[in-house]
């Protein structure tokens, strides 16, 4: 798109942003949400009450209940300025609509400033003539359940261990579900030419020094043996008689498109980071905003892609990334983001990458 044009259509987005008025109701699976957010306060406090209901929310004083009234309707103006800036999406009510922009941001955790170490290797570059049209890594039993680092930043933990649990399926055939709760207590690594590098459970890491980590201890625990606490103030309780994974290898992915969808068939899901701007009000639906921060602030999962995700808005087909998230199944599409190809949108594919699992047996 000319460049002048695109400024116009964002200027005018914007307007209308602020000069539409009454939105309306659609569904979106089971749940009412908003498609495009109404002004009244009456109708505000409607949909508070029906949030509250939702998602369990209790306010200890009525102090409390106004402030988060307050917030709620900011996100609200929030869902409607992402609406229009990402019209192939549905942007809404979710678990963070009465969040500040600084409590939400707790929800992430990626150190994007950490280099990574120096024994990651470059991934080879595979051919792309012959891969599938879509490809999902659940259909072929490589993901576990989605998880929920709650208001711990260790949304880089949760990358690492989902791309070495596919990892560990691919080399031993079996499914483990590993312990997040082992790298946000254990995982310390830093980079000695980076000051202030090193991972550091709730306030964030990195998922290429987690796999360093890993590859040093000798690999990580069951879930069910190193269970998930959602904070870092308790001590390391690694036990390495109980490690069910270990890493062999691990590689940064090319930029290329083509070369992160074939080294996601080949290699299982990979480790990948974003900017999560839009995920705060995301519903459902592809996610391809017409601007979008690469600056990159949180650790999700590429479990597969998709040819055509079909925007009613653009009346278009848009070819999309899977994501597996780690805020739980009631967020987006079952705990799942769909994303953009194409253009790197919101940074997806600036930092890929993908792990070799050891085969134990």
């Amino acid at each position: 798109m000319d460049r002048r044009v695109f400024l116009v259509f964002f200027v005018v987005s914007l307007f209308a942003v602020y000069a539409s008025g009454d939105g309306d109701f659609t569904t979106y699976g089971d749940d009412m949400i908003i498609r495009q957010v109404v002004n009244t306060t009456e109708k505000y406090g409607s949909h508070f009450g029906a949030f509250m209901r939702k998602f369990g929310k209790f306010y200890a004083s009525q102090k409390e209940h106004d402030y988060r009234f307050s917030v709620f309707k900011a996100n609200m103006l929030r869902a409607k300025r992402h609406q229009k800036l990402d019209p192939s999406a549905v942007h809404g009510v979710t678990r963070f609509s009465d969040m500040t922009s600084l409590e939400f941001r707790r929800h992430l955790g990626l150190r994007s400033r950490l280099r990574f170490p120096s024994d990651a290797g470059k991934a080879e570059i595979l051919p792309t003539d012959d891969l599938p049209r879509d490809f999902d890594w659940r259909e072929h039993g490589a993901v576990t359940e989605v998880k929920d680092q709650g208001t711990c930043g260790s949304c880089w933990s949760f990358s690492t261990t989902g791309a070495l649990e596919g990892a560990n399926f691919l080399a031993t055939g079996k499914l483990e579900s590993l312990s997040e709760q082992q790298l946000v207590d254990c995982d310390h690594e830093c980079d000695p030419e980076s000051q202030g590098s090193c991972d550091a459970g709730c306030n964030g890491g990195l998922m290429n020094s987690a796999f360093e980590y890993t590859l040093k201890a000798g690999g990580l625990m069951r879930e069910k043996d190193y269970p998930y606490t959602g904070n870092d103030t308790g001590s390391c309780k690694f036990d390495k008689n109980k490690v069910v994974a270990s890493v062999r290898n691990f590689s940064v992915v090319s930029l290329d498109e083509d070369q992160i969808a074939a080294n996601l068939v080949k290699s299982g899901p990979l480790a990948v980071a974003l900017n999560a701007v839009y995920m705060q009000t995301y519903v459902g639906g592809v996610s391809c905003p017409y601007v979008c921060s690469k600056r990159l602030n949180h650790g999700v999962l590429l479990v597969g892609y998709g040819a055509a995700g079909y925007s009613e808005t653009r009346k278009t087909k848009k070819p999309y990334w899977i994501i597996k998230n780690s805020w739980g199944p009631e967020w987006g599409e079952n705990g799942y983001y769909k994303i953009c190809k194409g253009h790197n949108v919101c940074g997806v594919d600036s930092m890929v990458s993908a792990v070799v699992a050891v085969d134990r047996h």
